[in-house]
C-alpha cells in the first residue's frame, strides 16, 4: 500500500521535480510539465462505473508516452493499474495506491518523468 505522501517523496527524489497544486490536488511537474497527479473521482466518473465496484482510496494518474504504451501497460496491468472512460484517448493510466505495489508504481513514475524530460 502506498500513499500520496510516499508518491511525493518518490517524485521529489527525481532531479528538478516540483510539487504543485492542480485543481485543488497534488501534482508533480518537471519544468512545468505535469507527469503525475492526484486524481479523485468526480460524480460523473462514479456514475460511469454503473454499479461496478469503484476503486477506493487515493488514486494517482500517471502520464505515459503515448496510447500504444498505455495499451501495453493495460494489456497486462500491474496490480492497481486501470483506466476509466474519462481517460479514453488520453495517454495516462490510473493507479489505486492502496492495492498497488512499490516497484511498478516507481517504474511508472520514472517512465513518466522521462517522458516529461523528453527522453
Amino acid at each position: 500500500m502506498l500513499t500520496l505522501d510516499e508518491i511525493g517523496q518518490l517524485t521529489l527524489g527525481f532531479p528538478d521535480v516540483t510539487e504543485v497544486e492542480r485543481r485543488g490536488n497534488r501534482a508533480w511537474n518537471l519544468r512545468n510539465k505535469c507527469f503525475a497527479w492526484e486524481r479523485p473521482f468526480t460524480k460523473a466518473d462514479i456514475k460511469r462505473f454503473a454499479g461496478a465496484a469503484v476503486p477506493e482510496g487515493e488514486i494517482l494518474a500517471v502520464r505515459v508516452a503515448d496510447l500504444h504504451e498505455k495499451e501495453a501497460v493495460l494489456a497486462k496491468p500491474p496490480k492497481g493499474f486501470f483506466t476509466i472512460p474519462h481517460f479514453d484517448g488520453w495517454p495516462a493510466v490510473l493507479i489505486q495506491l492502496r492495492v498497488a505495489t512499490r516497484k511498478p508504481v516507481h517504474d511508472a513514475l520514472l517512465d513518466a518523468y522521462r517522458w516529461a524530460d523528453g527522453r
